[in-house]
């Protein structure tokens, strides 16, 4: 496939999951809306959660307070905020708001079946711009790539090589979370930058 075909399938690609209402036909009452990030020659990726209210409504992801502490780290890995989304792939295992927790802290988790029917725009994403470093955020993006799900803390802080792609997980970096405050674990996060910087290196970033 040559350049142009990637860009347009991709903007194909992207065209289909804006309209897609699976998980509203199936009964989850989501905020349809999916946003959508990325661009066919992007080298690195990101995978998050969900999109959060404030995603939803600037179309853009990790928009919040999450967004901001995201992009602290990845400055410490040396890429500047505006570049990364202006050049590489942000997108998430589901992709429309899945609404609040019924418990009313914090977003609901979206459901085993509605990361199934997400799935596949993922993978066609993944499979059309190909990139070399992917960035899983938080368990359930992490859990795509290591089955069964290991401790954050036997993870972070490590890469594997998946069909010729390196993965480097991260916590996810909502403000809800204590996981990354911990010394141990802020250590752990500092050696994923550090592995996540080599690589941005090695890729000419």
């Amino acid at each position: 496939m040559t350049d142009s075909q990637r860009a347009a399938a991709l903007a194909e690609l992207h065209a289909q999951l804006r309209a897609c209402r699976k998980c509203l036909e199936a009964g989850y009452r989501i905020t349809p809306g999916p946003v959508v990030h990325g661009v066919h020659t992007a080298k690195v990726m990101t995978i998050g959660q969900a999109p959060g209210v404030t995603e939803v409504e600037a179309k853009r992801p990790f928009n919040g307070d999450a967004g901001r502490r995201l992009f602290q780290w990845l400055a410490e890995a040396g890429f500047d905020e505006a570049e990364f989304r202006a050049t590489q792939a942000m997108l998430a295992v589901t992709r429309c708001y899945p609404g609040k927790s019924p418990t009313g802290h914090g977003d609901r988790l979206p459901t085993r079946e509605e990361q199934a029917l997400c799935r596949p725009w993922l993978e066609h994403e993944i499979e059309l711009i190909n990139p070399r470093l992917i960035i899983p955020i938080g368990k359930l993006a992490i859990g795509l790539f290591f089955d069964p799900l290991p401790a954050l803390e036997d993870v972070i802080g490590t890469q594997i090589e998946r069909d010729g792609r390196v993965i480097i997980p991260l916590p996810h970096p909502s403000g809800a979370s204590t996981w990354p405050n911990r010394p141990d674990n802020a250590a752990r996060i500092k050696r994923a930058l550090k592995l996540i910087d080599r690589q941005r290196r090695m890729l000419g970033l």
